[in-house]
């Protein structure tokens, strides 16, 4: 009898402690659903704000029944990059298909309150060395007026170098 007892209260240790836990992993699952329908409002065409060439823009695309948003990069009218948006396990993972021929997957690292989300590097296919050139850092964040400002980081010979672009809608 004493020893069913010691068992319980074991049992019941374990849950307690891992309680905590499974609500904040529920948290973490609530904010990133959020995140993806912030990120699938990007659906359209977006320029470079003051570009009048028109020779480079980004297409957001849903696609799969609205379960995945497609980015792609043309430049004068050829698809130049992909990046695809998609939840993965209650992450929201995204996916870059770089002209390098690398595919760095990023996830959904933080979200802030002013319209902020921020990817960081997960893994890659077809990277042999992390300090390869590759998409290191994504993040989007949307703007009182109209726009975004869209910025990321490639890792070039070993160093981070970020760039930033603000977009409004074509």
């Amino acid at each position: 009898m004493i020893r069913a007892k010691e068992n319980i209260i074991k049992i019941l240790s374990v849950v307690l402690c891992c309680f905590p836990l499974m609500v904040n992993a529920g948290e973490t699952n609530l904010k990133s659903k959020e995140a993806f329908e912030r990120i699938k409002s990007l659906s359209g065409d977006w320029k470079k704000e003051g570009d009048t060439g028109g020779n480079f823009y980004i297409k957001f695309s849903q696609t799969a029944g609205a379960s995945v948003l497609v980015e792609n990069w043309l430049y004068k009218g050829k698809s130049h990059s992909l990046t695809i948006y998609h939840m993965d396990n209650g992450n929201l993972l995204a996916t870059h298909y770089c002209p390098q021929g690398n595919q760095p997957r990023l996830q959904l690292s933080s979200s802030g309150e002013r319209g902020q989300l921020v990817f960081s590097f997960k893994d890659a296919t077809n990277l042999l060395d992390l300090e390869a050139n590759h998409q290191h850092s994504l993040g989007f964040e949307w703007l009182e007026s109209e726009g975004i400002i869209r910025s990321e980081s490639y890792m070039e010979n070993g160093a981070l170098k970020p760039s930033s672009m603000r977009l409004v809608r074509k």
